[in-house]
């Protein structure tokens, strides 16, 4: 039995050394002919919008909800800062048993088949002349540009290492992707730079910057960046599955057939929030 199970039914009940608690919890079930609840437990941030936040809503919380559904289960989450050390602390730690949103190639959990894929994107204000399409624009050598760093580190995105290897460094700005946790979702800032001028155009993941820029009060424009793979291997397109704990792979059966499933209600809630999708999710898996 998988611990996801396991620790659905008796959370709260027991603690090491507890096989009897358990043993006689079973046969007063059993005995009454009443059933424990069966929880989907999540893994997520409870600031980070679009992906999630504590007040539910996130398009990972609706896709939760709607997996949760299928399952016949209730939603429960273990709410944890996406920062270094969220997997060991939440996925690992057995207090929870998805992540909504994880890219297939990271190897710290096993992923389903991808239920999106997106992709960075330049973004701009419509009021600007500028059309870049391209990390080989010549604009870039003298615009003002954003980009997101990762990590307590400032730690660089595929697309500050583009541009950096073009010899474009003195004119960028970082942005963390952490920034100050007490303001409300902290990644949108430099979505926000661009619509107040700060910076020319923004580099920036899409699903995080299609939500924003369509809530911006100034119009912007969303352009995918070129090409989607740098040169020698670089990407900038990410296929994006439901992650689970190494080694559960029933359970990973059982989600990839719900994402099939609901597939038409997942695409409508990634419309709802503005989220950009390239070509055609493969069904090719990571394991």
């Amino acid at each position: 039995m998988s611990s996801r199970f396991r620790k659905n039914r008796f959370v709260g009940l027991v603690g090491f050394g507890g096989c009897l608690v358990i043993a006689l919890l079973l046969v007063a079930t059993n005995a009454s002919g009443g059933h424990a609840e069966r929880t989907f437990r999540v893994c997520s941030d409870p600031n980070n919008l679009p992906f999630s936040n504590k007040r539910l809503q996130g398009f990972e919380n609706r896709i939760a909800d709607l997996i949760a559904k299928d399952l016949n289960e209730k939603v429960e989450y273990t709410w944890w800062a996406q920062r270094r050390g969220f997997i060991r602390n939440t996925l690992k730690a057995d207090s929870c048993d998805v992540i909504m949103g994880v890219p297939t190639g990271m190897d710290m959990v096993l992923k389903t088949a991808p239920y999106y894929r997106s992709t960075y994107v330049f973004v701009t204000r419509r009021d600007n002349p500028l059309d870049i399409r391209s990390f080989d624009d010549e604009a870039l050598k003298r615009v003002r540009i954003g980009v997101q760093l990762i990590g307590d580190d400032g730690q660089n995105t595929p697309p500050a290492h583009a541009l950096s290897n073009r010899g474009i460094i003195q004119n960028v700005k970082g942005y963390t992707v952490y920034g100050d946790y007490s303001t409300n979702s902290p990644p949108s800032r430099i979505i926000d730079a661009v619509a107040r001028g700060e910076i020319d155009v923004a580099v920036a993941w899409g699903p995080m910057a299609g939500y924003w820029a369509s809530r911006s009060p100034v119009p912007l424009k969303l352009v995918p960046v070129q090409p989607q793979i740098d040169v020698p291997f670089l990407p900038f397109v990410f296929d994006i599955a439901v992650g689970v704990r190494r080694g559960d792979s029933t359970f990973r059966a059982s989600l990839d057939s719900v994402l099939l499933r609901r597939r038409p209600e997942i695409q409508r809630i990634l419309d709802d929030y503005s989220i950009p999708r390239v070509s055609t999710v493969t069904r090719r898996r990571s394991s």
